[in-house]
């Protein structure tokens, strides 16, 4: 189970996720799903045997999550797909509150992301689709 120290963190601390590996804590503040992405792409040790905390859980981030071999998860909000992901994938996972679907920042539909990565069987179908996304926000 993971530490109790992580969520408080996450949550006291407002921070948007906490990675915790080899008895170092990093904590990050980005919006979405970015930081967990660039982790993935620049920093993947980071990831690897990991116990995280994050603030809000889709499918894309449970995809990022298992790509990048945490080895735990809290998700403060977590969406059913990636509740259901995250535990075929053997990641121990715990949550404050599951919901149907990740719901976008204007409240008004499902979250670009998780609305991508819906159909996607596997981890590795989903990180093209939100490398793309997150390239075109970014223009």
């Amino acid at each position: 189970m993971i530490d109790s120290k992580l969520i408080r963190l996450l949550l006291d601390g407002g921070h948007s996720l906490v990675v915790e590996n080899g008895g170092t804590t990093h904590t990050f503040d980005g919006r979405g799903i970015s930081d967990l992405h660039s982790l993935l792409a620049d920093r993947p040790s980071l990831l690897h045997g990991a116990s995280v905390a994050d603030k809000v859980i889709g499918k894309g981030a449970a995809a990022i999550m298992a790509l990048g071999k945490v080895s735990e998860v809290f998700g403060h909000v977590i969406s059913t797909h990636a509740l259901a992901l995250l535990r075929s994938e053997g990641i121990p996972v715990s949550f404050g509150l599951e919901v149907p679907d990740i719901i976008n920042r204007n409240g008004d539909g499902i979250c670009p992301v998780e609305q991508l990565c819906h159909a996607c069987a596997t981890p590795d179908e989903c990180l093209p689709l939100i490398t793309r996304f997150l390239s075109s926000i970014k223009q």
